[in-house]
């Protein structure tokens, strides 16, 4: 039940403390993903008014505690809702996906400061992976102790809850995983955010045209499934960039680079009975909601060495 915006505002701090958290969180994403931080510089160069995130993303490791209920029990804290599960079998995930209170007292803002966007955590179902990996990730998450208790401040500090990885046991999960290998390395950091292109007042509120321009100046879109990727509706049209790389050094001394984040971009069509709506009465709960596994599957490709490699 969506709790009011009085009741979620008083609660543990408020939702300036919430919102001070999520900005944290926004701050080590783009101080470490110089694509992201460039593209919203563009958009908001053209579009200067709001930019409005549809969707915060993380991935987790589902054992030990360290799943999505790790990351999910601070935005339930504050008045998030639980919503569908999705399943993908080939990559050995499930995801949920969480809804925001209905109202905030800042809805007029930008970015971690605008409306509160809609939050998607993913986890890999380490059981049905190999007995080597399944030893690698128990040994990190153990060795974390309670630190799947403090997903949310892990986030917002940059910080991983356990200790730097061994290169060979990353290379080990990266062969089977590449969403292993990521978790392994970037935690519980922002996996990307979301631009609502809808939301946008310039011509960039398509997503079509926002892809064009953002190619047009030189970065990357992830090409999986073709750039564009469209829900079984029609409604749903999102697209990403390819995930910026960063150099790591490993427990044992190797210095190599690495998948990080990346940006997403997200147009919801109006739901077909709210077609007749004049447009300046169109809100966001007259568009399509949720989330498509069609689409989500070839997202995650964002940070796939196929796509890190890829030609422009």
């Amino acid at each position: 039940m969506l709790e009011s915006s009085l009741s979620w505002s008083r609660k543990q701090g408020g939702e300036s403390f919430f919102r001070d958290v999520l900005t944290s969180m926004e701050t080590v994403y783009l101080n470490r993903n110089p694509t992201a931080k460039s593209i919203l510089e563009l958009v908001h160069s053209v579009d200067d008014e709001q930019i409005c995130y549809d969707h915060l993303a993380f991935r987790t490791f589902g054992v030990n505690g360290f799943g999505i209920n790790s990351m999910a029990s601070f935005f339930l804290d504050y008045g998030y809702t639980q919503r569908e599960e999705l399943r993908f079998p080939a990559k050995k995930l499930k995801a949920l996906w969480f809804s925001p209170p209905s109202s905030s007292s800042q809805d007029g803002g930008s970015g971690g400061n605008g409306p509160l966007p809609r939050v998607f955590i993913s986890e890999l179902l380490v059981d049905q992976m190999s007995p080597k990996t399944q030893e690698i990730i128990r040994k990190y998450t153990e060795k974390s102790g309670s630190g799947n208790k403090y997903a949310a401040l892990a986030s917002a500090l940059g910080s991983l809850t356990w200790e730097k990885p061994l290169y060979s046991e990353f290379q080990q999960l990266a062969g089977e995983s590449e969403y292993a290998a990521w978790t392994l390395v970037n935690g519980y950091a922002l996996n990307h955010v979301t631009i609502s292109t809808h939301r946008l007042k310039s011509n960039l509120r398509n997503i079509k045209g926002l892809n064009q321009f953002i190619e047009k100046n030189r970065f990357k879109l992830n090409s999986e499934g073709g750039v564009l990727k469209v829900s079984p509706d029609g409604l749903l049209l999102q697209s990403s960039t390819v995930a910026d790389s960063i150099p790591f050094c490993f427990s044992d001394g190797v210095n190599e680079s690495f998948p990080c984040s990346y940006i997403e971009f997200a147009e919801r069509l109006v739901l077909p009975q709210y077609k007749n709506l004049p447009e300046n009465e169109i809100k966001e709960c007259h568009r399509r909601d949720g989330f498509e596994v069609g689409n989500a599957d070839k997202i995650f490709e964002s940070t796939s060495k196929e796509q890190l490699t890829r030609r422009a």
